[in-house]
């Protein structure tokens, strides 16, 4: 019985320990669709997880940010599981009639078994996923200096100088490089090649780069650093930054800082730039127009970048000229002419452009030009002199006076200088050189062609905006040679830290234009007599009160800008030729004597203000054109009918955030003491608005928008700012209690527009039944110029784009929906071919690039009816995310338009697509 009792525990303990094993095996061959489901639900999580990861890295690579390593190697190792799950799919494919009883038990137990191991590796990769606690972080700002450059020709000079350089990097030994040469040779172009190659090839771990200049500005240095680094300083004396800065520095093993346009000995301790013992692997490449200063900062090795042999000199002009080689005469003359510009770059270029389509005669005159020099009396080398006088030549050959002059204007702003064509535009129109234009606008058009002439003619330098445009040094230095003379009698010393009025063996009568921008003067002299001044443009210490007799020999001015300081406009009494005054971040009193100044056309109160509110002079100023109060905070109040009495005003800027004082009866409690929407109807001219209204209450019933032909008006929470387009911004309001015929007059030329957090909002046009044509044409004319399309959080739209609005999807780039809650369909179709003319081949949302929808529960289709007038062939990014009830998301016709796609992101949290 023992015997017998044993065996069978013994059996039963092997059949215990074999079961499983077995009953595994079985489930192998018999129970295959359990792995196939499992593994088929398992490729899905893993495929949502990826496009879950991969969204959240396309939005940080789109906010410029640097992907975390270990979520880059997830991604290579999901997609590479997914790889091989399609391959694995295709042989469930082919062995599908495996997983039926059938006899093939071979192929079946091996392919179960297969995909139980996939499984488990896709569930193991998919809950990695969950353990990355973010997928990137901010990356330092990459200079646009390294950005590749089109200005960078090579040379036989310029090659040898770059292999010298690079071999100098390379060295262990090095840590200091001078490159030399005269102005305008190429340095600059040079050392952003090199720095770019260095970042390209990783020689260095950074390389930052700042300009120097005549001048030497520390702390705009260290902030160029410090913002290539991703560094902020929460230090705010130059010895503090300087400290920090040190410290960031050495934590960098191989570190390369190019200082650009060195003109003295340079302390680099007084920067923050350890050297040298105290960072062996840091690096220092300067240039400089003088060799001695390589020599004095003991630079090793020390590089001389030279000027182009003839025949590459003869080459780059002309293909600046656009000359051919069949016009034999003229190439001989244009040889002569070349030969002048002494193989500089920059005078080889300037000079090819400025006699491109010229005739044989203007070309004989500019070679005797330049032959017979105007500039001797230039305390220059003979190199220099002549290139000042190939810049001077360039001058010479604009062709419009007003070009020329937006020119010399241009030399105001400091050295290195970023010069906003803003207020560039408002010294011109201030100075009277448009006198045949009717608007402000039109001014800036003409500033804006100026500005484009003298870019192709690479006199100005374009920067990473639009809206600003940089001098070369050189060019800025002829700019000043040109504009000091007698002729225009202009007097720069802009940006050079003077601390008090410049001393000067000349008198200041025959001063036209005076800049002392970019100064922190603590002193002015009273009494100056200045009877030919028209432009005068200061800065000031902040606690410097202006003389009062400071401005009494100057009755001719005529454009005033004042930075900083502390002003009485009672000193402006006699000044009353005034047409432009802005005053930025500069406390005034005495506004009363504002009303002396009745020829003022531009009127500025930018930045931090002494005015609670105001003030009610301006009123009187019957030919103010411009108002600008953009970011006086302190303004809490406008007075009733000021806006309305100036009825030749143009443009009214109040942009910022704080201002609440529009009024309504039974709205503010005031009694009429605020200014009202209404005012801007009495302005018959009005054609630029920035302003910020707080709340829909403070819109009258029945006002109506004046039409205007740039704005950027925010209603609700927000800020409004300079408008360069014509954008509306509605923000956490009721749209139910919003009269729609208040914009129905901006509807035809609004190209941007935002809904944030907007109630009762019923589609693109605000409502559905209160929109009429009252004073301005047809409802087909709205939303033509319809570019930019946002809305966010507005939980009663059901449809944005209704069939009656079919021409708002015309010239549509960007559609960016979310969170809201009820919206079922985005555009509807139904009647838009009613409105297409066949003939015409018009293609609706044929200009779309950008289209996100995201958290949208109820969208059940994106586009409602017939799409055979749609076409989607500029549609580069499409994202859609938590999309519950989304059912399909292309036709066929819709598909076969995607042509330019690049990004498609998509979460799958959608049912089943058709």
């Amino acid at each position: 019985m023992a015997i017998e009792s044993v065996g069978g525990s013994l059996v039963s303990k092997i059949a215990e320990l074999l079961a499983g094993p077995v009953i595994k095996q079985f489930r192998y061959m018999f129970c295959s669709n359990n792995f196939v489901q499992e593994f088929d639900e398992q490729v899905m999580s893993l495929a949502l997880a990826l496009h879950r990861l991969q969204d959240a890295v396309d939005v940080a690579k789109r906010n410029v940010e640097v992907i975390d390593i270990d979520v880059n190697k997830w991604l290579e190792d999901a997609k590479n599981e997914m790889e091989g799950v399609n391959r694995l799919g295709n042989e469930k494919g082919k062995n599908g009639k495996c997983f039926t009883w059938c006899p093939k038990w071979i192929p079946q137990f091996k392919l179960s078994k297969a995909l139980e191991k996939k499984t488990e590796t896709l569930r193991k990769l998919e809950e990695k996923s969950k353990e990355f606690p973010r997928v990137s972080h901010k990356a330092p700002l990459q200079g646009i200096e390294f950005l590749p450059s089109k200005e960078f020709t090579p040379s036989e000079s310029s090659k040898e100088a770059f292999e010298q350089i690079m071999k100098a990097l390379k060295d262990d030994n090095v840590n200091m490089i001078g490159l030399y040469g005269m102005g305008g040779v190429g340095k600059t172009t040079l050392v952003k090649e090199v720095g770019r190659r260095a970042k390209e090839s990783h020689l260095f771990d950074e390389v930052l780069l700042a300009t120097v200049s005549q001048n030497p500005n520390v702390m705009y240095m260290q902030d160029r650093m410090a913002e290539s680094l991703g560094l902020r300083f929460d230090e705010k004396t130059k010895e503090g930054r300087a400290h920090r800065l040190w410290q960031r520095l050495t934590t960098e093993k191989k570190l390369l800082v190019i200082l650009d346009d060195v003109w003295n000995v340079v302390d680099l301790k007084e920067i923050g730039i350890p050297v040298g013992n105290a960072h062996r692997g840091c690096k220092v490449l300067l240039t400089t127009r003088h060799g001695d200063i390589c020599s004095y900062m003991e630079c090793r090795p020390i590089v001389f970048l030279s000027i182009l042999s003839e025949n590459e000199a003869w080459a780059l002009f002309k293909i600046n000229a656009g000359l051919r080689e069949e016009d034999f005469n003229l190439n001989t003359l244009a040889k002569k002419v070349a030969r002048e510009c002494q193989g500089l770059p920059i005078a080889l270029v300037t000079v090819g452009r400025a006699l491109r389509d010229k005739s044989v005669v203007e070309w004989e005159v500019a070679s005797k030009k330049l032959k017979h020099s105007q500039l001797q009396h230039i305390e220059r080398n003979d190199e220099e002199k002549n290139t000042y006088a190939c810049l001077k030549l360039s001058y010479d050959y604009l062709k419009h006076e007003e070009t020329k002059l937006c020119f010399l204007l241009c030399c105001l702003f400091p050295e290195d200088y970023d010069i906003p064509i803003e207020e560039l535009t408002r010294y011109t129109v201030g100075y009277g050189l448009h006198q045949d234009v009717e608007s402000i606008e039109d001014a800036r058009k003409e500033v804006y062609v100026a500005i484009k002439t003298l870019k192709d003619c690479c006199m100005l330098l374009g920067t990473e905006t639009e809206e600003d445009v940089k001098m070369h040094d050189l060019v800025r230095d002829v700019a000043i040679q040109i504009a000091s003379s007698k002729e225009h009698g202009f007097m720069v010393k802009a940006g050079i830290g003077l601390k008090e009025w410049p001393r000067s063996n000349k008198s200041f009568e025959g001063c036209t234009t005076i800049s002392l921008m970019g100064n922190e003067l603590v002193e002015l002299p009273e009494g100056l007599v200045c009877p030919q001044l028209k432009v005068l443009l200061l800065e000031l210490d902040d606690d410097l009160n202006v003389p009062e007799k400071f401005f009494e020999g100057m009755k001719g001015i005529e454009v005033l800008s004042l930075k900083g300081g502390c002003l009485s406009l009672q000193s402006l009494e006699f000044s009353t030729n005034l047409k432009s005054l802005l005053l930025m971040y500069c406390k005034c009193n005495d506004v009363i004597w504002l009303r002396k100044l009745q020829r003022l056309e531009i009127l500025g109160f930018i930045g931090r203000s002494s005015f609670e509110e105001l003030p009610d002079e301006i009123g009187e100023l019957k030919e103010l054109r411009l108002l600008d109060v953009t970011g006086c905070d302190g303004v809490g109040r406008i007075p009733a009918n000021l806006i309305g009495r100036l009825k030749k005003l143009v443009e009214l800027l109040i942009g910022g955030y704080n201002f609440q004082g529009w009024g309504v009866v039974g709205c503010d409690g005031t009694g009429g003491m605020n200014a009202s929407l209404t005012e801007l109807n009495l302005l018959s001219h009005l054609a630029v608005l920035s302003l910020r209204i707080p709340r829909v209450e403070c819109i009258p019933r029945d006002f109506v928008f004046p039409r205007l032909l740039k704005y950027d008006i925010v209603l609700g929470d927000g800020s409004s700012d300079h408008p360069t387009s014509t954008r509306l911004y509605l923000c956490d309001i009721n749209a139910a209690s919003l009269n729609a015929k208040t914009f129905e007059k901006l509807f035809p030329t609004v190209s941007q527009i935002s809904f944030i957090e907007v109630g009762g909002l019923e589609n693109i046009a605000l409502s559905s039944d209160q929109m009429t044509s009252h004073g301005h044409g047809s409802q087909k004319d709205f939303f033509q110029r319809l570019k930019d399309v946002e809305v966010s959080g507005c939980r009663d739209i059901r449809t944005l784009f209704p069939a009656k609005w079919w021409q708002a999807l015309n010239n549509l780039t960007s559609v960016q929906i979310e969170h809201c809650e009820s919206l079922e369909e985005v555009f509807e179709l139904g009647e838009a071919g009613e409105g297409i003319n066949e003939e015409k081949e018009l293609r609706l949302l044929s200009s779309l690039t950008r289209l996100e929808l995201s958290s949208l529960p109820e969208l059940k289709c994106i586009w409602k009816g017939p799409t055979r007038h749609v076409s989607l062939r500029s549609l580069v990014h499409l994202q859609l995310r938590s999309l519950h009830r989304l059912t399909f998301i292309f036709t066929l016709h819709l598909a076969q338009s995607l042509v330019h796609l690049e990004t498609l992101l998509s979460e799958k949290r959608m049912t089943k697509g058709k």
